[in-house]
């Protein structure tokens, strides 16, 4: 794996869609840099700090988060001179998003009192009036032709279903929700996807048109649904739950064909690979490397020093994982599954039940059995897999990164001194991999996944 040098940045980073640059937020300025060498090609400054940025999808304009302000600031790639400047005044700005055409921005405004939609084309703005969240209950189509907006009035919540083209309301449907949490498109867009709050445990399917195709409750009397994934093929859909399971419904019947029980105690028969870190003593004579040996400098007497280095022992099932238990006293419980992530071919999801944050589960669908864990030292931050192939990276805040295949487990040292992974960004072509520490950011370019056996915990 090589590792450019390290940047500043004090906020965001992201990737354009178009894999070509990438913005990175310092302070109140907005850089712009290419992928290909990190070199500066744009840079723009903003009337505040940046809280948030987002590509528009033709990658041609960026538009920067000012919600300390609060207010919204755009910028254009092709044409730097040109700007967009977006004030609520009172109302305020909680959250702000592209639409999928490029040339217009979503805001919503504090106290989710209305949803603008802001034109780059002409001094047209339309209001949705009482939108249900502020960052969340938008979703937009993959063809980018239709917006589904969650509100709500008189105590009931609704679906706005509104066209990308013209921006005018096609279909308003009441769904059959206490309190919705939030709304999802299928990737195939056929479908739609509501969960009720985690107090109703309630999955509703509904199809474009409003109607009611499926109802899901797996169980009554307890915290509900915590987070909701559609696979990229639109074919599964996986609900994780506060029971620590997560249950995977088909497109066909909607009915639920597997379920995964994250357990702290794993038994067999379990084909799964488990995965610890662990610490790996090395013992150096410091009599016998330069200042400018990357384990370290000297010390006085030139003695035997000890350095630590981490890797991945294979463990025997059964195995007792590490885990908390959350307070009963208090909201918010740290557990259930709070985190699940599709591999690109939809063969793998990977989850981690809250209780257990320094613990990773990898699942195979297609065979309907775990296919992994990976036991970490600290809690994981972080865990995304590669757009074009079945590979996971994952941080935890060290200065090492850890990265599963079908073939196995591998820890990888990040070569710089003080810098701890904190957070993780592909390329979407899958060229290369961000990493962000506190203050500092730095690309690695990982090889082709079939050379991914040759690597070693030494790296």
């Amino acid at each position: 794996m090589e590792f450019t040098e390290t940047f500043k940045q004090t906020g965001p980073c992201a990737f354009s869609p178009n894999a070509r640059f990438l913005a990175v937020a310092v302070d109140y300025r907005l850089v712009i840099r290419d992928v290909l060498t990190l070199k500066v090609v744009q840079l723009f400054s903003c009337l505040d700090k940046i809280s948030y940025i987002e590509w528009a999808l033709d990658s041609e304009y960026i538009l920067c988060g000012l919600f300390k302000k609060p207010m919204i600031q755009a910028w254009s790639l092709a044409h730097p001179e040109w700007t967009c400047k977006i004030d609520e005044g009172p109302a305020g700005i909680s959250y702000a998003r592209w639409s999928p055409d490029s040339r217009h921005i979503l805001t919503t405004s504090d106290f989710q009192l209305r949803l603008t939609v802001w034109s780059l084309l002409n001094t047209a703005c339309i209001h949705v009036q009482w939108p249900k969240h502020g960052s969340k209950g938008v979703s937009f189509t993959k063809d980018g032709k239709f917006a589904a907006i969650c509100t709500r009035r008189d105590c009931k919540d609704y679906v706005n279903l509104l066209s990308c083209y013209t921006w005018e309301i096609m279909g308003v449907f009441a769904v059959d929700t206490l309190d919705l949490s939030d709304i999802q498109w299928s990737p195939d867009d056929s479908a739609i996807v509501i969960w009720d709050s985690i107090l109703e445990y309630k999955v509703l399917i509904y199809s474009p048109d409003g109607r009611c195709l499926s109802k899901y409750q797996a169980y009554e009397s307890g915290l509900g649904v915590k987070s909701v994934s559609w696979s990229p093929c639109s074919q599964f859909l996986a609900v994780g739950s506060y029971d620590q399971m997560i249950r995977v419904l088909n497109h066909l019947t909607w009915k639920v064909f597997a379920e995964f029980t994250h357990l702290s105690v794993v038994r067999g028969p379990c084909a799964a690979a488990v995965f610890k870190e662990v610490d790996e003593p090395l013992q150096l004579d410091m009599s016998e490397l330069s200042l400018s040996d990357e384990f370290g400098h000297r010390n006085a007497d030139n003695a035997v020093e000890t350095y630590i280095q981490v890797r991945y022992d294979v463990m025997d099932i059964p195995i007792t994982l590490p885990s908390q238990k959350p307070p009963a006293d208090k909201p918010n419980p740290k557990q259930g599954i709070g985190f699940m992530s599709w591999s690109n071919d939809s063969q793998y999801i990977c989850t981690r039940n809250d209780s257990m944050p320094s613990v990773l589960w990898i699942w195979d669908v297609q065979r309907l059995e775990l296919a992994s864990i990976l036991i970490q030292k600290d809690p994981i931050r972080a865990a995304v897999w590669d757009p074009t192939f079945p590979r996971l990276v994952l941080c935890t805040g060290s200065s090492n990164l850890y990265m599963w295949t079908p073939s196995g487990a591998y820890c990888i040292n990040v070569p710089f001194p003080q810098f701890s992974v904190l957070d993780l960004k592909w390329n979407s072509d899958g060229s290369c991999l961000l990493l962000r520490d506190k203050e500092l950011f730095c690309c690695a370019a990982l090889p082709l996944l079939q050379e991914s056996s040759d690597y070693s915990s030494d790296e």
